[in-house]
Formats: structure tokens, C-alpha cells, sequence
């Protein structure tokens, strides 16, 4: 397992170091909070997606733009396609 560039090991040492700093009755409220706020900020995120989004959506000329460069893509895909 390899997640952050952590290996397996230390995983394990950081999961028994949290262990012996909380103790097993305050562990669970922990690992508890820490989810919520891990919960907090992938709400936030989505919102701050989602306004963006909006934004992107009301600003003139956008979909003018975006066509222009469906076209071009289209265009250059052509393009590579009859070189291969």
C-alpha cells in the first residue's frame, strides 16, 4: 500500500503512535472528528466547484469560445488522424 508515499510500515507506526497518544477510549472521537472535517472540506470543495461552474456558465461569450475550441480540437484530431 502506498498512499501519499507512505509505505505499509510507517502507516502501521503512525496508526499505533495515534493509538498510544489517544488511548483506546478517545480514539473513536478522533477518528470521528477527523472524518467530519474531512467530510467539511469535500463539501466545500464541491460547493466552490459548483459556483465556479455557475460562473463559468453566466460569463457572455463563454459559449462562443468553448465552440471555437470544440473546432479547433476537431481540427486537430483530423490532422493526426490522416498523418497516422
Amino acid at each position: 500500500m502506498s498512499f501519499l508515499f507512505i509505505s505499509t510500515g510507517e502507516v502501521l507506526i503512525l496508526l499505533f503512535a495515534v493509538l498510544m497518544l489517544f488511548g483506546p477510549d478517545r480514539l473513536p472521537g478522533f477518528v470521528r472528528s477527523l472524518a467530519k472535517g474531512i467530510r467539511t472540506v469535500k463539501n466545500a470543495q464541491a460547493d466552490l466547484t459548483q459556483q465556479m461552474t455557475k460562473m463559468a456558465e453566466d460569463q457572455p461569450g463563454l459559449k462562443e469560445v468553448s465552440k471555437a475550441v470544440e473546432e479547433v480540437k476537431s481540427d486537430i484530431e483530423g490532422v493526426v488522424s490522416r498523418k497516422k
